[in-house]
């Protein structure tokens, strides 16, 4: 049996749609792998589960006696200082943990709506 001629240009282009398709769907279509969609998910995860702690920060802070003098110190300072300041504050310590969270303390910043300068 033998195959029309057009067969194998039929062929090819059929190969380099699909790889334009492909290239298109990955880049500009939104269409993802499961490994980025799994990333992605855990991300949005971790962030709503440091916005959920926010309150326990600001509560903390509004209950802490040397408040005004460390929302100062915090305002004056900049970049990784300011975190720094709000780690060591005691504010962005989680409820159970030992540890600060940097995470944490760059949300308690935007939740005392400290300007950033």
């Amino acid at each position: 049996m033998k195959l029309p001629a057009w067969t194998l240009t039929a062929l090819y282009g059929a190969l380099v749609c699909a790889v334009f398709a492909s290239i298109i769907g990955f880049t500009w279509g939104g269409w993802t792998t499961d490994r980025s969609a799994k990333k992605m998910a855990e991300q949005y995860a971790s962030e709503q589960i440091t916005l959920a702690k926010v309150p326990f920060c600001l509560e903390k802070s509004d209950i802490d006696p040397n408040k005004l003098s460390k929302l100062t110190q915090v305002q004056e300072a900049t970049g990784f200082t300011r975190r720094k300041l709000m780690t060591d504050s005691g504010w962005a310590t989680p409820p159970g943990a030992n540890a600060p969270s940097s995470a944490l303390a760059d949300a308690c910043i935007a939740g005392l709506k400290i300007d950033e300068s």
